[in-house]
């Protein structure tokens, strides 16, 4: 079978951006005026939850339980984020987080070979376009047929919606495709999808469950045997 379409997840695939997010989540609660220290440990739990927003409303229900929520609890929420997206994307852009090994080469060899591809993260588009425009230059979108990212669904991994979501925009089937992911939820949501998926560890997901997917490795540095266990002909 011949592959049409690689879908990457971004964050911890493409770049080991959870740090980044961590450390911004921590000067946007400073900057308002609140108590709250997500340190690695914390965050390990809290990356449970897909979405920086939906992450906020976890930590606020199942760890802060003598918070008083606002009225505007949605705002507060919404508010934090923003402050928060605005911290990370300063880092991306001053070239705080590199891509991952293999990463710039594996997408350079598979846009010359012609094989399409895509994009399905939780992250905001922001957070996307400040971390490749680096990564790969000010025309990086030029070489995604689909970015499908932030709140374009309304249910984030591991739901298999942002997958269903590229799919459909690329007017491929499930098995046209392979995808590349890094945690339980992007393992769970690509396979929900019905797309065999390649997997890449990080700190924070090296000891996950990964049943299911097609192939474990710690990075892409060894892009040849990344190649040959997905059948790539690069």
């Amino acid at each position: 079978m011949t592959i049409k379409a690689i879908i990457f997840d971004v964050d911890g695939t493409l770049a080991d951006t959870e740090d980044a997010h961590r450390i911004s989540f921590n000067k946007a609660f400073a900057e308002n005026n609140l108590d709250w220290n997500w340190d690695v440990a914390l965050y390990d739990q809290l990356l449970k939850v897909t979405g920086g927003k939906e992450r906020i409303k976890y930590f606020v229900s199942d760890f802060l339980k003598g918070f008083t929520k606002p009225e505007n609890f949605d705002d507060f929420v919404k508010h934090l984020h923003a402050v928060k997206t605005g911290h990370y994307t300063a880092m991306m852009r001053a070239g705080g987080v590199p891509l991952r090994p293999g990463i710039k080469q594996l997408i350079n060899d598979a846009h010359k070979a012609g094989i399409t591809l895509a994009i399905a993260t939780t992250t905001t588009p922001e957070n996307v376009s400040a971390l490749l425009e680096v990564g790969l230059g000010k025309n990086w979108a030029d070489y995604f047929s689909a970015n499908g990212c932030g709140d374009i669904v309304p249910l984030k991994k591991p739901a298999p919606d942002i997958y269903n979501w590229v799919l459909h925009e690329l007017k491929f089937a499930p098995a046209d495709c392979i995808a590349l992911e890094d945690s339980y939820n992007g393992l769970r949501a690509s396979l929900a999808a019905g797309i065999k998926t390649y997997i890449t560890t990080n700190h924070y997901t090296r000891n996950q469950d990964f049943a299911g997917a097609a192939a474990v490795f710690d990075d892409l540095s060894n892009l040849p045997a990344f190649y040959k266990a997905a059948g790539l002909k690069l």
